[in-house]
């Protein structure tokens, strides 16, 4: 993608990593926007995020991924850190079954807080640890079908299905947003710039990109 300038896109997405603390959220996310891992990763402390811009169809779509500190669960996370968020990767860690247990918690807070289009997907992290696996893979494929979320196992030490599950979640965002233009009578090709594009939230950050103005 070097080719093209650093702010050149055509969609942002903001997507948010929720879970419980320690499931590996924060290297899932440097994996996929730095390709790095870290063994000695230490609790978030507030909210990161970072970008990474992927290629869906012909359109660029930058990804702004927010992830949140290692707290959660003693308290809910702040309506903030949802606002505009058209995707969500609710994680947790196949070695813990408590981890999973707690994912219908966090769909319900994300849900409370997002609108009904958002995409989640949700993440079995830590994939690699086959010998001290607490939770089935067909455990969790029968609840993400149950909770109509997609479903993906990953391994942020192996990078195995990073890639895929973020390129999934995007791809499936980009899908929502062309259909909603589509049935608005909008041919999404001919979308003018500034735009902005609900997938339905309050004050949503996923816009066609502004031209001449720089988003935080």
């Amino acid at each position: 993608m070097g080719y093209r300038a650093d702010d050149d896109y055509d969609y942002l997405f903001k997507v948010v990593l929720i879970g419980d603390s320690g499931v590996g959220k924060s290297n899932l996310l440097s994996r996929f926007t730095r390709n790095e891992f870290s063994l000695e990763s230490k609790s978030t402390i507030g909210v990161e995020f970072a970008t990474r811009t992927i290629r869906v169809d012909d359109k660029v779509v930058k990804a702004q991924i927010w992830d949140t500190a290692g707290q959660e669960r003693y308290r809910a996370i702040t309506s903030a850190y949802y606002r505009g968020a058209v995707g969500a990767l609710v994680v947790y860690d196949v070695t813990r079954h408590v981890t999973f247990e707690n994912v219908e918690r966090w769909l319900k807070e994300l849900r409370d807080h997002t609108d009904a289009n958002m995409v989640i997907m949700l993440v079995g992290n830590k994939a690699d640890l086959r010998h001290l696996r607490a939770v089935s893979t067909e455990d969790a494929q029968a609840f993400a079908e149950k909770e109509n979320t997609f479903f993906m196992e990953t391994s942020a030490l192996e990078s195995l299905n990073v890639e895929n599950a973020f390129t999934e979640v995007l791809t499936q965002i980009y899908r929502v947003v062309s259909r909603k233009a589509l049935e608005a009578g909008e041919d999404p090709a001919s979308l003018p710039k500034g735009q902005t594009i609900n997938v339905g939230g309050k004050d949503d950050v996923s816009a066609v990109k502004k031209s001449g103005c720089c988003s935080a």
